[in-house]
């Protein structure tokens, strides 16, 4: 299983709390040459305060082999043939290190800070990819560039505006996916998919990869070198006792999450919809406090990986080795013994073999 980690160090997702650390944009080579020397695999960036194409460009000047992504851009209120020119020159830059992650956003941020007009998200994002593809080919080897769908109507390129061929084309792009519709969608277009931290264990075996199987089926593809990369909820500290407010921080996103009906289906799986629907009604009466009582502890452990640093790297493995490709997981370095720490988790985590989560993704049965 790979490693990958957001900006800053240590970083997890707050929910609609303020994060504890914000992004230095200074730091950001240096950072992202430290991930390279410990050993990680790759670095990402999600779209939230700063334009993931910006830090993109940052890490891939200061390093030269640790592989970026963006975990995600948001596609719509980009036109394809802009995000396929941010990818383009990444790509350039990285000499063949990017992987170009989109997500799709919900409606009411489509619509009302984005000021796009909705439209149903599969049909959308397969187009979007088409799209980006094509524009590609087209700088590549020169295909026809004759894009006509619903959204997009794509057939112009002169000259001034070709960028032409680089030496590494062939850019991966993965989708962000909650539910069957994006995972068919992913296993039809794309190479892989960005798993929100809703999803668990059974809901990516039973739901989420059946999803992308039938979505490569129907296209053709193969799934042979397909990516699963979790996002995963985390608690982890050095002790018990820093644990507490970790954990703490942890009910507070499960119940954000669980009041958010683009993730229902995540908890309907479980059985859980009658606590999303006590946590709709109260995230809807702004009670955000109230809301992470509700999330008792066989809820918790059922969304989150919990563990010291010394326990952390087994339960992960334990929890998604047989699922996951790629994880997203890191701990903050503020000195010389916590990157050492660091540099032994990276190669405790990877040192485990994608064997068992490449026959889950092809549906082939485990061993044994």
């Amino acid at each position: 299983m790979r490693l990958e980690t957001l900006l800053p160090l240590g970083k997890v997702d707050p929910g609609l709390r303020a994060p504890e650390i914000s992004l230095d944009l200074g730091s950001i080579g240096r950072d992202a040459r430290l991930l390279e020397e410990v050993g990680y695999h790759g670095m990402v960036v999600e779209e939230t305060k700063d334009d993931p194409f910006v830090i993109m460009a940052l890490a891939a000047q200061a390093t030269t082999k640790l592989h970026l992504g963006t975990s995600v851009a948001i596609a719509f209120p980009r036109s394809p043939t802009i995000t396929a020119m941010s990818a383009w020159t990444i790509q350039k830059l990285s000499r063949g290190r990017f992987t170009l992650g989109l997500g799709t956003q919900v409606k009411a941020h489509i619509e009302r800070r984005y000021g796009l007009a909705w439209s149903p998200a599969g049909p959308w994002m397969r187009e979007y990819v088409q799209a980006v593809r094509a524009v590609w080919a087209h700088w590549q080897t020169g295909a026809p560039l004759a894009i006509a769908g619903p959204h997009y109507t794509i057939n112009l390129m002169v000259p001034l505006f070709n960028p032409g061929p680089i030496e590494h084309p062939d850019i991966p792009i993965h989708v962000a996916a909650v539910n069957s519709v994006m995972c068919r969608m992913a296993g039809e277009v794309a190479e892989g998919i960005r798993l929100h931290p809703v999803c668990t264990p059974s809901y990516i075996d039973q739901v989420m990869l059946p999803a992308v199987r039938e979505g490569a089926a129907k296209a053709g593809r193969s799934l042979d070198h397909f990516q699963t990369c979790m996002k995963p909820l985390i608690a982890v500290a050095a002790n018990e006792e820093e644990l507490v407010p970790k954990v703490r921080d942890v009910r507070a996103r499960i119940s954000f999450y669980a009041s958010t009906p683009q993730y229902r289906a995540a908890f309907d799986h479980l059985g859980l919809g009658d606590l999303a629907d006590r946590l709709k009604l109260l995230s809807r009466a702004q009670k955000w406090e109230e809301m992470p009582q509700h999330i008792d502890d066989d809820v918790l452990h059922q969304f989150a990986t919990i563990g010291t640093y010394d326990t952390i790297a087994k339960k992960l493995l334990d929890r998604y080795s047989g699922l996951i490709t790629d994880c997203e997981f890191s701990i903050a370095v503020k000195t010389d013994a916590d990157k050492e720490r660091l540099r032994a988790l990276a190669k405790e985590i990877q040192s485990d073999s994608a064997a068992l989560a490449r026959r889950a993704i092809l549906g082939v049965p485990s061993l044994g």
